[in-house]
């Protein structure tokens, strides 16, 4: 009897035994997390070279005056939007008014001595040709016409200067634009060449680069940029407009300008940039760049899941260099042709079981 129940017990414990072992194969198989990865593969990485730069508009002006005088009237502020031709500022110009007045009565004089002069020097021309006027009679009449034909003339052009001193004292917007900047208030003295105000059209705009002798002969007029725009986080397209083929007044640096494609995205004039150049030195190829929400972060340490031999999770520490636009640079801690995990569905943590889709 006890031989019996011996055997029964043994049997119980090892059907036991196989059911645990079951229920902790698929205990393990249920807990792996399914992830998806992603090979960094250097080949595919352009070589390229940053710059920094500052964005500008291309159509920008700072107006000033040729004269002297007070401040009458400002009539717009900064943030405003112009059309070509808008009253933007007006300089007291009773002086100007008052030498406009008297060149106008210096004309009607000029132009009524002119009419007298030609009739008389017609009358003449008619009589010299009947022989009934003298050569001397004729002469004295021709250089009376030329004299009074130039004095009008010299009226007129003081007129148009005059005129011209008028647009220095009504200030106007010399293309559709925004009024950016207020250099003067009302009541204040202009004085000749002193900043009054400035306009910019925010429709186009540039940016200005400093490249580095060591890099600016792989810089080509036409050639497409990528433009990261710090302060927003966004990545603009450009093409390279202008290159400057001298430094010495730059300190070294020569001066490059990007034109910006047309965008919607928010853009300033002083938003300051990294442009990124393609390059033809091999030695940029090591660049390895993974894209910024793929980083886990812990106080100041940065790094990504990578997924071990036995198909766990590994949290790998990096360090980061330059971001340009989504993407940033991994100086260290991460190779090219390794696989990095770029989504997870379930929370990982190092040691995790993983089913790579």
């Amino acid at each position: 009897m006890k031989k019996y129940i011996t055997i029964i017990a043994l049997a119980f414990l090892i059907t036991s035994c196989g059911s645990d072992e079951k229920k902790i194969v698929n205990e393990n198989n249920s807990s792996a997390i399914s992830v998806k990865v992603s090979s960094i593969n250097a080949s595919d990485n352009k070589p390229f070279f940053t710059a920094s730069g500052k964005i500008e508009a291309v159509d920008n002006v700072t107006l000033s005056t040729r004269t002297s005088g007070f401040v009458d009237n400002i009539y717009v502020k900064v943030g405003d939007k112009v059309n070509k031709g808008d009253l933007l500022i007006s300089i007291n110009n009773a002086d100007l008014k008052a030498k406009r007045a008297q060149v106008n009565a210096g004309i009607i004089e000029a132009t009524a001595a002119y009419n007298n002069a030609e009739k008389d020097y017609n009358r003449y021309k008619n009589l010299f040709a009947q022989n009934s006027a003298s050569q001397k009679e004729m002469d004295d009449m021709t250089a009376n016409f030329e004299m009074a034909k130039a004095r009008l003339e010299a009226a007129n052009e003081m007129m148009n200067e005059i005129n011209s001193q008028f647009k220095y004292v009504n200030i106007k917007a010399p293309f559709n634009g925004v009024v950016t900047t207020k250099f003067i208030e009302t009541g204040d003295l202009a004085n000749p060449g002193v900043p009054l105000i400035s306009v910019e059209s925010p429709d186009k705009f540039d940016v200005t680069v400093m490249v580095a002798e060591s890099e600016i002969s792989q810089v080509k007029k036409n050639e497409k940029v990528q433009v990261l725009v710090k302060s927003i986080d966004k990545t603009l397209t450009g093409v390279v407009s202008e290159v400057s083929t001298s430094a010495n007044n730059t300190g070294g640096q020569y001066l490059v300008k990007v034109t910006l494609n047309k965008t919607d995205v928010g853009i300033l004039s002083g938003m300051y940039t990294n442009v990124k150049f393609p390059s033809n030195k091999k030695t940029a190829t090591n660049k390895v760049l993974i894209p910024l929400d793929v980083l886990v972060k812990n106080g100041q340490l940065s790094g990504v899941y990578t997924v071990s031999q036995n198909n766990t999770a590994i949290l790998r520490w990096l360090r980061l260099g330059k971001t340009f636009g989504d993407e940033i640079e991994v100086l260290s801690g991460l190779n090219a042709d390794e696989q990095y995990i770029v989504s997870a569905e379930g929370k990982l943590y190092n040691g995790a079981k993983l089913t790579v889709q």
